[in-house]
């Protein structure tokens, strides 16, 4: 059995069930740091048998404390890293890099952990790169799998991430430069929902937007407030609006920076944006939207913003993805929190709500 490093409780009972780890993890680490050397004898005894009726009857408790201290090593090791989406339903992520100091190829990888994990179940997980092609997801995927497999009842988060940098560091030999994002931008059908694995692009997308300031545009260069919605969750999925008033594109540039330095809303599974910026001498809207993997979410938006005639704004809607498809509730929910954060900021007051 492959030891990760992480757990060195497993040691004396090494080869056997988790719930023996977990039964070796309290005596030997619980009751030591307690200042009790317990020997075999009656009192060790007892509380083995605890122990068993404590796993008998809550198995969700007792596989809890595994994932607990599983969450601490990683945080530990990895650092600012590691990044927590929501505690509550055990959604992590961690971003990955090649080099640390001058990374060329970065992937997130974001997962939820069942009840179950890691007796009989494997984390759901979520590989985040723009530059991810489909073979490359297969085959990363693959290899992800045969290390759970290999690896039944074993916590295995610090095997993947180490397996990915892996991957990364091996590109990073292969090529001398970091991959062109440009290139691997594919098509999806807006009927298909996004599966466990997703393009990231938040970050790039700043770098993406074509910027043109001119020197009439100095008043640009203060951050334009930014104000955040009430969050809609639906299957655990979770919606968030934040909303911030623009009339240079530069700002929209600033705003977008500002919240990808969130490290939640960097890591959310999608940044879903537009823009409407009303040009006075020219009498037109300058405008603008962005789907971030989540194909055609970024022109309902749009569209939204054009039927409710609001102007000089800009709208970012940020998906948390839980695990579970929503199918097209996913649009509604979308344009609903945009929705709700332009009545909330008085930019509309149409009651108009999306299905």
């Amino acid at each position: 059995m492959t030891d990760t490093g992480l757990l060195p409780w497993r040691e004396p009972f090494e080869g056997t069930s988790p719930q023996m780890s977990l039964i070796s993890f309290l005596i030997f680490s619980g009751i030591i740091k307690q200042g009790i050397i317990l020997k075999r004898g009656f009192l060790n005894t007892i509380i083995f048998y605890i122990l068993l009726l404590l796993l008998k009857f809550s198995p969700v408790l007792v596989f809890n404390l595994f994932q607990i201290d599983e969450i601490e090593a990683l945080s530990s090791i990895y650092g600012d890293e590691w990044c927590v989406i929501d505690e509550e339903t055990r959604i992590f992520c961690i971003k990955i890099s090649d080099n640390l100091e001058k990374p060329k190829w970065t992937l997130c990888l974001q997962v939820i952990l069942p009840s179950e994990y890691p007796d009989t179940a494997p984390p759901i997980y979520q590989l985040n790169a723009p530059w991810l092609r489909e073979q490359d997801r297969v085959d990363l995927g693959n290899s992800l799998e045969e290390i759970y497999v290999q690896n039944i009842g074993e916590s295995i988060l610090y095997l993947w991430v180490e397996k990915i940098r892996e991957v990364l560091i091996e590109k990073s030999q292969i090529s001398e430069s970091g991959p062109d994002i440009k290139k691997t931008t594919e098509e999806k059908d807006v009927d298909c929902e996004d599966d466990y694995f997703f393009d990231y692009q938040s970050k790039n997308t700043i770098e993406a937007l074509d910027f043109v300031i001119t020197e009439n545009q100095s008043d640009a260069e203060e951050l334009p407030s930014i104000k955040h919605g009430v969050p809609i969750t639906d299957r655990r999925s979770t919606f968030q609006a934040h909303l911030a008033p623009v009339v240079f594109l530069k700002q929209v540039k600033m705003v977008l920076a500002k919240l990808y330095e969130n490290k939640k809303i960097a890591n959310a599974t999608h940044n879903i944006y537009a823009y409407r910026i009303y040009c006075e001498d020219r009498r037109t809207f300058l405008q603008d939207c962005e789907d971030d993997g989540e194909t055609a979410a970024g022109g309902r938006l749009l569209h939204l913003m054009q039927i409710l005639n609001v102007r000089n704004v800009l709208v970012v809607v940020s998906r948390w993805y839980g695990g579970i498809l929503l199918g097209p509730d996913r649009f509604k929910h979308i344009n609903n929190c945009a929705r709700n954060i332009l009545v909330q900021e008085n930019y509309t007051n149409s009651p108009v709500s999306c299905y």
